[in-house]
């Protein structure tokens, strides 16, 4: 029986370490931290069953438990950035058809400052700065 309290203790480090590790926005790091607590207990509970000698039950929370895991650390796919015309650059940037480096890189910092994810923005928002300022920069 000191097999499986050793499982249930290493199941129980596995998911403080994985938990220490999320770094994700707001909505989305709670649907992590939940499903990591869950398939944790899922796992557990298949460890338990598994050591009583119910195997089929066991080995369906234990499969259960690892694909919910394995599903909530997929990420989205990042969004795809088409081409952008120099219009649509200076008008999403704000500036002038002739606008210096300078003063791209200085409209770029100052939406960034707002648009970053870390800041509360989106990504799909700043690479679309980021696409706007490569392709000024570019001419």
């Amino acid at each position: 029986m000191s097999l499986v309290w050793l499982a249930l203790a290493a199941i129980a480090v596995w998911a403080l370490v994985r938990l220490g590790r999320q770094t994700e926005r707001r909505g989305r790091a709670h649907w992590r931290v939940a499903a990591t607590l869950f398939s944790a207990v899922m796992i557990a509970a298949g460890v338990l069953l598994a050591a009583r000698g119910a195997w089929l039950p066991a080995v369906a929370l234990a499969g259960a438990g690892l694909w919910l895991t394995i599903a909530s650390r997929q990420r989205a796919a990042a969004p795809r950035t088409e081409a952008m015309t120099s219009a649509e650059a200076r008008s999403l940037l704000g500036v002038s058809a002739d606008a210096t480096p300078r003063e791209i890189n200085a409209a770029w910092k100052r939406l960034m400052a707002r648009a970053h994810p870390d800041q509360g923005g989106t990504e799909g928002l700043a690479s679309r700065l980021n696409a706007a300022r490569d392709r000024l920069l570019k001419e």
